[in-house]
C-alpha cells in the first residue's frame, strides 16, 4: 500500500503486530542478495527457511523480503532474485552505511556457516533510553495537537514543578525547555525524520 510521502509500506502503518520489512535503502542492516555474476560457479544459493524461523516473508515485484529470527539479532534480507537454487551474491552499495552493511553481511555469513552470528552492529536496535524519549516525544506531540500548553504537557508528563512555578519562573525552567524540545523534535520526526531511526545511530 502507499504511505506518507509516497513511500510504500510492507504492512499497514496502523497494524504493527508483525515485523515490518523496511526498504533496504533506508535500513542499514538490511542485506541485498542478487544473482551471482556469470563464472562464479561456487556461489551458493540461500534458502531463508533453512536458517531458522521467518518473522516476515513478503514477495513483491522487486523480489522477496525476509526477516530471519536469530537470538543475537534478526537478519533482514532482500532477495532480488528469489528463484530457488539460484547462486547468489551480496550487493553492498557504496553509501554512508557501507561499514554497517559489511558488518551485517559478516553476521549473516557466519549464520550461513552454522556459527553464532554475533551481535547486531552497534547502535541497532534502539536503546531503552531512546525508546523512552520517543515515547515522551509522541505523547507531547499528541497533547500539543490537542491544544495543550507547554505547561499542561509538562504536568501530564510528570514534571511536578510545572504546576507550582510562577509564570516568570516557568519561562526559564528546565521543564519548559525539556517540553519545547520534545515537541520540536516530535514535529521534525513527523515531517520525515522518522526515517533516521532506520539508520545506525
Amino acid at each position: 500500500m502507499r504511505g506518507d510521502g509516497g513511500y510504500p509500506f510492507a504492512t499497514a502503518p496502523g497494524d504493527l503486530s508483525e515485523p515490518v520489512a523496511w526498504r533496504p535503502e533506508l535500513t542499514a542492516v538490511a542485506l541485498i542478495l542478487d544473482s551471482a555474476p556469470d563464472g562464479f560457479k561456487a556461489a551458493a544459493p540461500v534458502d531463508p527457511r533453512a536458517l531458522g524461523a521467518l518473522l516476515a516473508d513478503q514477495a513483491g515485484i522487486d523480489g522477496r523480503h525476509v526477516i530471519v529470527a536469530d537470538a543475537a539479532g534478526e537478519h533482514r534480507l532482500w532477495l532480488r532474485d528469489p528463484q530457488p537454487g539460484r547462486p547468489l551474491a551480496a550487493v553492498i552499495p557504496l553509501d554512508k552505511d557501507f561499514i554497517t552493511r559489511i558488518a551485517s553481511l559478516l553476521r549473516f555469513h557466519r549464520r550461513l556457516l552454522g556459527r553464532a552470528s554475533g551481535p547486531l552492529p552497534r547502535g541497532w536496535p534502539l536503546t531503552a533510553y531512546r525508546l523512552a524519549r520517543l515515547d515522551l516525544m509522541l505523547r507531547a506531540l499528541d497533547l500539543r495537537d490537542e491544544g495543550a500548553t507547554y505547561r499542561e504537557i509538562a504536568t501530564a508528563l510528570g514534571r511536578d514543578d510545572a504546576a507550582r512555578l510562577s509564570a516568570s519562573d516557568w519561562k526559564m525552567s528546565a521543564s519548559r525547555s525539556f517540553v519545547v524540545r520534545l515537541v520540536r523534535d516530535g514535529i521534525a520526526m513527523m515531517n520525515g525524520d522518522y526515517r533516521k531511526l532506520l539508520r545506525i545511530r
